[in-house]
């Protein structure tokens, strides 16, 4: 039996491994270099002014303690610097090092102006030097707090509306068209969104560019709507638009260039050639966009626009058939994207490309719940790594290996992958999603509103940009507002589980239970015992005080694949505690807080439906670890 006292202090696991994360972080901000510095050249700098100015060449004593003053000043200040310089989270947006080191140094300063005057013999100015740097210290206080306070992270998130995002349109922006299919036999619809994504991605790599992204970019295709009704759905100034007709081995690609806001055709080129000549006019047609807005290329620029991945017709061929069927996000879509790539690596062999595509594969069947087992993620997880060995700058990579770590639990590092990636390429949808989806359950609200906003940009139609809003209002609270964004999510993209499961989740939180009930009881017979459709019944259950079907919802089989999630394991503690299973949701909430949930806030105070646990011993206990995890996470 524990004692009250064994109840509320930090187990001996915790304490361990705070003392080891203090250790580290010394390390990592060089603390114990510092001191050891001004240990060292500190006496060195004390023992030549005691000896040579004072001793031999007669400087007043008090010059001594100038020096020992300005000395232990400085080490505290390089102390704190340090510190707090490499501080990721800063409640309140405030910067302490921005505080206290110019306090340190106005307090230094006024203690050797008056040892000077002392030196000097001018009597008299202790008091006035002292209330001077007093007021100047609180006045400077004053300043930097109410700086900071008007742009604190939570004000960021609260002014986030995605309907100001059309009032200031980026300079350089572009949307390229899906390419419209003019083949004879009208089977060349793969070859066209291939040819699309292929410019996509070479102009991603223009930093002056804001380019929207595939996602975006494909809802249009076949459609009636002018260009610049377009760009105006998309907040963009450039529109490219092209066609290709593909006869055989015989290929034609027209594109043009339109400024949106005049309907002036700025640049129109037609190609002819053959199928060997795809790469060529893709660099021709990238080339002379980045030419016609007058964007002057870096050498890595140029580098990454001219590089390309897969240079054989045929591989490159499969490799297009297999992204159309990627994002089709059915078993059966994902079974011949993998042939294909597959056969694309028999014709090429070893290609960081068609590995990163294979990862992506296998990862999907485990985001889609269609294979939820370690040996899928296993795959996932090779293949990225073989990627990343052929071609270590692929941002792509690091989004798979992002994908990888949030599907195992492994939140900091799928937001640290995802970071990786962003560095490479800060356009990369796939990498800023799962650096999105690790936030929250991080806690860093604080970029949340940040990110999404640069989601919403660069891929304004993707149902993943409306999961992200709800992810924000989520965290604010506003279970109404999380709704419409999901609602939206859910019209782009009916057939896409993901949506439909954010979807339940939503009208479940806003007590829509006879619409919620609509939703899932026909998906939960399509996909018997998936763990989508199971958990949203299972928390609407729990919702409704239905504590009987709550449980009996709850079959051994889901229950072992929902212990294999992230996401799931919260929602499971939640619905627990709704029905007062108080050890089985202490045990779901342990679990998921070891999957990464140390979103402290959220868990200890804002998440509604932990309210019946929270008085448990067990319960603050752990609350005590997920918030050292939370205060101390860095990037």
């Amino acid at each position: 039996m524990s004692s009250q006292k064994g109840d509320t202090a930090p187990s001996k696991e915790v304490k361990e491994s705070s003392l080891k994360l203090f250790l580290a972080k010394l390390k990592k901000r060089h603390i114990i270099e510092t001191l050891a510095a001004f240990i060292g050249g500190g006496w060195l700098i004390y023992e030549i002014v005691e000896r040579v100015l004072v001793l031999h060449y007669k400087f007043p004593e008090p010059l001594l303690d100038m020096t020992l003053i300005t000395l232990i000043a400085a080490l505290i200040s390089t102390i704190l610097w340090r510190w707090f310089r490499g501080t990721e989270k800063r409640p309140g947006n405030i910067k302490v090092e921005l505080l206290l080191v110019p306090l340190m140094i106005l307090i230094t300063l006024a203690i050797n102006l008056n040892l000077i005057f002392q030196m000097a013999g001018i009597p008299g100015k202790k008091f006035l030097i002292g209330i001077v740097a007093f007021l100047v210290g609180i006045a400077w206080v004053f300043v930097k707090l109410y700086q900071w306070a008007a742009r604190t992270p939570a004000a960021a998130v609260k002014k986030f509306d995605i309907s100001k995002l059309g009032e200031i349109k980026p300079e350089k922006s572009i949307v390229v068209l899906p390419f419209a299919d003019l083949s004879p036999q009208k089977d060349q619809e793969y070859f066209c969104d291939g040819m699309t994504e292929e410019i996509i991605t070479d102009l991603s790599h223009v930093r002056e560019l804001l380019v929207i992204s595939r996602n975006s970019a494909m809802t249009f295709k076949g459609t009636q709507k002018t260009t610049k009704t377009i760009a105006g759905e998309l907040n963009v100034q450039y529109v490219l638009e092209g066609s290709v007709r593909k006869a055989g081995n015989d290929l034609r690609i027209a594109a043009q260039l339109i400024n949106a806001d005049t309907d002036v055709h700025i640049w129109a080129e037609k190609y002819s050639g053959t199928l060997d000549d795809v790469f060529d006019i893709q660099d021709k047609v990238s080339c002379a966009i980045v030419a016609a807005l007058k964007v002057k290329l870096a050498p890595d620029e140029e580098h990454r626009i001219a590089d390309r991945p897969l240079t054989n017709v045929h591989a490159y061929d499969a490799y297009l058939r297999a992204l159309q069927d990627i994002w089709r996000w059915t078993e059966a879509a994902f079974e011949r994207a993998r042939l294909h790539l597959q056969n694309a690596l028999e014709i090429v062999g070893d290609n960081a490309l068609l590995y990163v595509g294979l990862g992506t594969v296998y990862a999907n069947y485990w985001h889609a719940a269609i294979r939820m087992d370690e040996e899928t993620l296993l795959k996932a997880e090779e293949f990225a790594g073989k990627a990343l060995r052929l071609e270590p700058d692929l941002a792509q990579g690091y989004g798979l290996l992002a994908s990888v770590a949030i599907a195992r639990g492994q939140m900091k590092q799928s937001f640290r992958h995802a970071q990786r990636g962003l560095t490479i390429n800060p356009l990369d949808p796939y990498a800023l999603n799962f650096l999105i989806c690790s936030s929250f359950p991080l806690g860093k609200t604080s970029s949340l509103a940040a990110h999404a906003e640069r989601f919403v940009k660069i891929d304004p139609l993707s149902f993943y940009a409306y999961l992200c809003l709800g992810f924000i209002s989520w965290a604010q609270g506003r279970l109404d507002v999380t709704l419409g964004h999901y609602r939206t999510a859910y019209r782009l993209d009916p057939e896409t589980p993901i949506t439909r499961w954010w979807l339940a989740g939503g009208l479940v939180a806003n007590r829509l239970f006879e619409e919620a009930e609509a939703l899932l009881i026909p998906w939960s017979k399509e996909a018997p015992g998936n763990i989508m459709p199971m958990s949203n019944l299972f928390l609407l259950h729990a919702v409704r005080g239905e504590r009987a079907q709550a449980l009996q919802s709850v079959t051994e089989e889901w229950r072992s694949v929902a212990w294999q999630d992230y996401w799931v394991p919260l929602m499971m503690a939640e619905g627990y505690a709704l029905i007062g299973e108080v050890e089985e949701a202490l045990r779901w909430l342990e679990h998921a807080a070891d999957k990464g949930w140390i979103n402290y806030p959220f868990l200890s105070e804002k998440d509604p439906w932990l309210a019946n646990i929270r008085g448990e011993p067990r319960f603050k206990k752990l609350m005590e670890r997920v918030k050292y995890e939370w205060e101390h996470f860095e990037v």
